[in-house]
């Protein structure tokens, strides 16, 4: 089975005729099970979870008509996963939590884009990668990773190491290693699966998400995975799965994992 989990509308519109272009898209990959997750902080009632100027510009959405398009698609007899991706905002645990017991999600996908105030994967931040200490940025980056793994509020967390974009990376690989080792014995020990996303693919850095030695660590451990494009225009749902399959089963993987309503089911990977 080939499933697409992490999509995105927010270059469009709400509406059920660009919806059903990605739906297209996706039946054409041969991917069996698609799920949009539209960015939280463009909705009203995330508010309290994360603000800054550059979310505050974006937030334009009401999570009634983000529901209501679902409603409209299974109407119409689509099979499609309601999902959200959340950026894991430290010290909101409770506000998350409300908010995604607020709506019945298949699955929520938990994601790290914000280091304080440093938006890594922003182009309107990069030049920032100059003037910070790439050693301390990977560190507080992956220090939230273990704590998004330990609040165990999240199904998925989206592209595992995204600090690596702009191919700002240690140098040390002793230091990376100890990243990922702390990394994936927290995600290990949740119920967080982690995303292998063809996405990086499409960014300054030119590979998947994770990196293969993150990924032997996540297969080592035990840490369950699911497939994504992190698509944001139809085109590109189900894009280089070819290159994301092949690099689940080198490393070992044989399964995937499949959401209904909050439960997942181990399915054979396609």
């Amino acid at each position: 089975m080939l499933t697409d989990y992490h999509n995105h509308l927010e270059r469009g519109t709400l509406t059920l005729d660009y919806l059903e272009k990605f739906i297209e898209v996706a039946k054409l990959n041969g991917i069996e099970e698609l799920g949009i997750s539209e960015h939280a902080y463009h909705f009203y009632q995330t508010k309290d979870i994360l603000s800054n100027p550059w979310v505050e510009e974006r937030r334009f959405y009401d999570m009634e008509d983000y529901y209501g398009l679902f409603k409209q698609a299974w109407n119409k007899g689509h099979h499609l996963k309601f999902s959200i991706e959340m950026d894991y905002t430290p010290g909101k645990h409770k506000e998350m939590q409300k908010f995604i017991e607020s709506y019945p999600f298949d699955y929520v996908i938990g994601s790290i884009h914000w280091v304080g105030d440093f938006g890594i994967d922003l182009a309107e931040f990069r030049k920032e990668w100059d003037r910070r200490d790439t050693y301390e940025v990977y560190e507080k980056y992956f220090d939230q990773v273990v704590t998004l793994a330990e609040s165990n509020l999240f199904d998925i967390i989206g592209h595992l190491d995204l600090v690596k974009i702009f191919k700002y990376v240690p140098k040390e690989e002793e230091f990376l290693l100890a990243q990922y080792d702390r990394a994936t014995t927290a995600l290990a020990n949740s119920k967080t699966c982690v995303e292998i996303s063809t996405a990086g693919l499409r960014k300054p850095v030119g590979e998947l998400y994770p990196d293969k030695r993150l990924l032997q660590m996540c297969h080592q451990k035990g840490v369950p995975i699911v497939l994504s494009s992190d698509a944001h225009i139809p085109e590109h749902v189900g894009c280089d799965y070819d290159q994301a399959v092949a690099l689940a089963k080198e490393v070992g993987y044989r399964t995937i994992m499949i959401f209904d309503k909050g439960e997942r089911k181990e399915v054979e990977l396609g």
